[in-house]
């Protein structure tokens, strides 16, 4: 694994920790200021203030005390489109009840893209896709 990957999975990892920390301001400085965090029912945040006030909102609501599963980090496929851009994409789910594995209906696959500015990694773009059956 080259250092660049091992960075860019270091930052899903704080990701996940942002996350079951509940720390909205940790998550967004994770978002590059001009990102777009598109989530499982389709609407977009942009910027990394929306970012982090969405999920501010979250985190003192509907989803205080989830977390998310796993570490989005070790499992991720990481392909580099150039050497400062990046595309992430995982497989991971949350847990309204802070378990340890996701709760039924809560798995998702997410892709990333990350950019390299002033040597650290950011999350530029993200989408999150709630994993279903079509044949229903």
């Amino acid at each position: 694994m080259t250092t660049a990957e091992a960075d860019v999975r270091a930052v899903l990892d704080r990701l996940t920790e942002a996350w079951n920390a509940g720390d909205a301001a940790a998550y967004g400085r994770l978002f590059t200021e001009d990102a777009d965090y598109v989530t499982f029912f389709g609407m977009n945040f942009p910027g990394r203030e929306a970012i982090e006030s969405s999920h501010r909102a979250l985190f003192d609501g509907p989803l205080k005390g989830s977390t998310l599963t796993g570490r989005l980090g070790a499992g991720a496929k990481v392909r580099f489109v150039r050497p400062d851009v990046a595309v992430v994409l995982v497989g991971g789910g949350s847990s309204l009840a802070g378990a340890d594995v996701p709760d039924e209906g809560r798995e998702s696959t997410v892709t990333f893209v990350l950019v390299q500015e002033d040597g650290d990694w950011l999350i530029t773009a993200f989408q999150n896709t709630r994993v279903s059956d079509p044949r229903g």
